[in-house]
């Protein structure tokens, strides 16, 4: 069964630091985009981050730029999203997904550009 299973959230303080992982199941991430998601309740869901599957090129939204570092295991089949610095407004469900093509490109935060997602995880940044 192809699957992406997100493990690694839970509850931090405002500027503390989380780790997200994913893990793929059925099908190898190295020649897929991989890209975070994210959705809190009330507002539309909100691409986070995107690496490509060639030269490792990453590419964050606005609002983590300088706090949230994506990366990508070959080796263990495995995507991360390492969150530092966390502010409330990070507080979502965050869900991986992966895009069978070799580049983010302009879609790479376009959900229905992915062809497989995780179940999701739930961030909660609160004192």
């Amino acid at each position: 069964q192809l699957q992406l299973v997100e493990s690694g959230g839970g509850l931090v303080q405002p500027g503390g630091s989380l780790r997200l992982s994913c893990a793929a199941s059925g099908f190898t991430l190295d020649y897929y985009v991989i890209a975070w998601f994210r959705q809190a309740p009330g507002k539309e869901r909100e691409g986070v981050s995107c690496i490509s599957s060639t030269d490792g090129s990453t590419y964050y939204g606005d609002s983590v730029k300088g706090r949230f570092t994506i990366s990508r295991d070959n080796a263990k089949n495995t995507m991360a999203l390492q969150m530092n610095s966390l502010k409330p407004e990070d507080t979502a469900v965050y869900y991986c997904a992966a895009a069978n093509r070799i580049r983010c490109g302009t879609m790479r935060f376009r959900g229905n550009a992915y062809d497989y997602w995780g179940q999701g995880t739930q961030v909660t940044v609160s004192s």
